[in-house]
């Protein structure tokens, strides 16, 4: 019911395909044949097509054996997967892989780990389908960074992951960067940087920064130091400039930084290596990435200023496009750039892990049937799970407010939501009032998104458009930024 939550001025139009038309099973995993796949790849024969797919309410969903298709890997938190698409934005294939658990001095390789998914999710594509795959692009977990060894590829140390903090280097940082900068949290990447820096003895002569995703992209296109602006946010590249910030090229630290590109950039052609291994076609090229987060955003095809994806699984996120940079450490509000707009967001401590402390998953569903979303409920709530709050309401010492408790469940329930909806608001306006694109529509992510009275009741909140996302994973986000990349070539 209630799940957990992953440079240049280009048209929105190359980036984001038309909805696709649903699908199914046989849509997904098609069988081409042998004929109809050397009539296609054979450039001195004469081309030939041929479609298979299946009826779903009347509308047909197919594969043309000659069509180009586009691959996008996510790599999250405990796990990795692909999505294939067209250009339409129809899914051919896709999968999931856990990361396996390999060790080294008794912690997690966890270098070892993605490169080998990595790998894994390659071979995982369905073989007749590969030779159809014009452009790759993959997602990572955002601040995730790999000291490399400029000669090898190899990295030199073992990564520093999303959630770690670094506050031996805060101070410097702090130091160097203006005030309440995006680096100026023990978890940037800016701060592992400095922390390793100062902490290795080792030759620094060949080295170079790179994050997850710029690392797993190397491992196809084979050109080490390229990122790309979202990921190098948290290092301190500076997205509206184009540039890394005078103070941050002054530091003797600075010549590891990777150049960076826009996502969605054709970097080079995938490496003759991999290609022959797996049976790429020889004009696939390996496009630079994005972070899970953003490309979960871009799955939820959000085009347009003041439309927004709300994110309602453990914690309520929001992101909102707009046509103005926000920042505010105070809320941790920051923005990403998207060509020539920002993804502005936030994210409250509310959301779906007080409900799950609450009610059991079908508890949820059952006193949901009996909600009236268009009633308003007089109850008036803070869900927390423990004391703090930071957006909308900058509070660290904020105390849950789950009482007074009604004899009702369904009362209870409908009060908790509701409750929610209205923090979603206030997020909302809160975006608006530090300057951002009045919000216009909501799509909805997350296992919140199942619940339809929760929408309805969050519809008349808002007083918007409220609807569940199409798509949410964040690896069907990559696959558009391939699709980007190879339609700008």
């Amino acid at each position: 019911m209630l799940g957990s939550i992953s440079q240049s001025s280009l048209s929105t139009q190359v980036l984001y395909p038309s909805p696709p038309k649903p699908g199914c099973c046989t849509a997904r995993r098609l069988l081409v044949g042998t004929w109809a796949y050397k009539n296609c790849v054979d450039k001195s024969a004469r081309l030939k097509t041929m479609v298979v797919g299946c009826k779903k309410e009347n509308q047909e969903v197919g594969f043309q054996a000659c069509e180009r298709l586009y691959l996008g890997m996510d790599f999250g938190t405990s796990g990795a997967r692909y999505a294939l698409i067209d250009k339409q934005g129809t899914i051919h294939a896709e999968r999931k892989r856990q990361y396996p658990q390999y060790m080294r001095e008794e912690t997690m390789d966890w270098a070892r780990s993605w490169k080998t998914t990595l790998f894994s999710l390659l071979e995982d594509i369905p073989v007749h389908l590969r030779p159809h795959v014009a452009s790759i692009s993959l997602d990572g977990t955002s601040a995730t960074t790999l000291i490399i060894d400029s000669n090898t590829g190899e990295p030199l140390a073992r990564p520093y992951l999303y959630n770690e903090s670094c506050p031996d280097a805060l101070p410097v940082v702090k130091s160097i960067a203006p005030v309440n900068h995006t680096v100026c949290s023990g978890s940037s990447t800016l701060c592992k940087l400095v922390s390793w820096w100062n902490n290795d003895n080792s030759d620094k002569t060949s080295t170079i920064l790179l994050h997850q995703a710029d690392w797993l992209l190397w491992l196809l296109h084979g050109q080490l130091g390229v990122s790309d602006y979202n990921n190098a946010l948290k290092v301190g590249y500076d997205p509206e400039l184009d540039s890394y910030p005078r103070w941050l090229l002054s530091q003797p630290y600075s010549r590891l930084l990777p150049v960076v590109k826009a996502p969605g950039t054709s970097i080079a052609h995938l490496k003759e290596d991999v290609r022959t291994l797996f049976g790429f076609s020889e004009d696939c090229i390996v496009c630079t990435g994005t972070t899970d987060s953003i490309a979960a955003f871009l799955a939820a095809r959000a085009t347009k200023p003041g439309k927004a994806v709300t994110s309602l699984g453990s914690t309520l996120a929001i992101k909102l496009l707009s046509t103005t940079r926000i920042e505010d450490a105070r809320y941790g509000v920051y923005s990403h750039r998207l060509d020539d707009k920002w993804l502005v967001g936030g994210a409250s401590n509310t959301g779906g892990a007080v409900l799950k402390e609450i009610f059991t998953d079908e508890q949820l569903e059952k006193l949901s049937e009996h909600i009236n979303p268009m009633e308003t409920s007089p109850l008036d709530y803070y869900p927390l799970k423990s004391v703090g709050e930071r957006f909308p309401v900058a509070d660290p010492k904020m105390e849950p407010r789950l009482h007074p408790r009604p004899e009702s469940d369904v009362e209870y329930l409908h009060g908790i939501l509701e409750s929610i909806a209205r923090i979603e608001a206030k997020a909302y306006s809160l975006l608006k009032d530090l300057g951002a694109t009045q919000v216009e529509e909501v799509f909805t992510a997350g296992g919140g998104a199942k619940n339809d009275k929760w929408t309805r009741i969050r519809e008349r909140v808002l007083g918007l458009p409220v609807s569940r996302a199409t798509q949410t994973e964040a690896a069907y986000g990559a696959a558009l930024l391939a699709l980007k990349g190879a339609q700008l070539m």
